[in-house]
């Protein structure tokens, strides 16, 4: 019988998580526009009453649209301005995290919920999980990626499918840099997560 891999068991795990009420749902720069429905439906659902809009970078080529040009559309789509929290110092996902997570604390949140693409769900989780441990340990972190994206629809920045096998590679550069967490400690957070209330 063959036996799961560790990256196999967690990405079993993050493809499987259970949404609850949180205090804030975290919008991630990228992607161009496609995380902004998947964001709305969490918020039009309740499952949290404030949208982080996380990213300060311009670079249409490779999708990124900063705060000013996302927030317009999510006004439009219904999200009540004084429901959104600016986040625009961060230039990549691990400035992302810390400055999300500083949000976070800041506010005395007890669980935040991160809306990432398919592709970019796995590397964005392990990143915010490594700056959890290490600056807000009681922190629920819940994934809530978009699902329904096409993986090989030409998107200007590339195939979803390709991004996805990038996206395993800068996993592994950075799990030896010690930029994010270890699928381990990944697996034993949501064991930590299940006896949570």
């Amino acid at each position: 019988m063959m036996e799961l891999t560790i990256r196999e068991k967690f990405i079993i795990l993050i493809d499987n998580e259970r949404i609850k009420k949180s205090d804030a749902i975290i919008l991630l720069e990228g992607d161009g526009f496609a995380r902004l429905d998947k964001v709305c439906e969490l918020f039009f659902q309740k499952w949290a009453n404030k949208v982080v809009v996380s990213g300060g970078i311009l670079n249409p080529i490779y999708g990124s649209f900063p705060y000013d040009i996302l927030i317009p559309k999510l006004l439009t789509l219904g999200i009540p301005e004084n429901e959104i929290i600016i986040e625009s110092n961060s230039k990549n996902t691990k400035e992302q995290a810390f400055e999300v997570i500083k949000i976070a604390k800041e506010n005395n949140w007890k669980r935040i919920i991160l809306v990432a693409s398919n592709y970019h769900k796995y590397r964005a989780y392990l990143t915010f999980l490594k700056e959890i441990i290490n600056e807000y340990p009681t922190l629920e972190l819940i994934n809530s990626a978009v699902r329904d994206l096409l993986w090989f629809e030409e998107t200007g920045w590339g195939r979803r499918f390709d991004l996805l096998l990038d996206e395993f590679k800068k996993i592994e550069t950075y799990k030896i840099k010690g930029h994010i967490a270890t699928y381990e400690q990944a697996i034993e957070y949501q064991k930590w997560k299940e006896q949570q209330v």
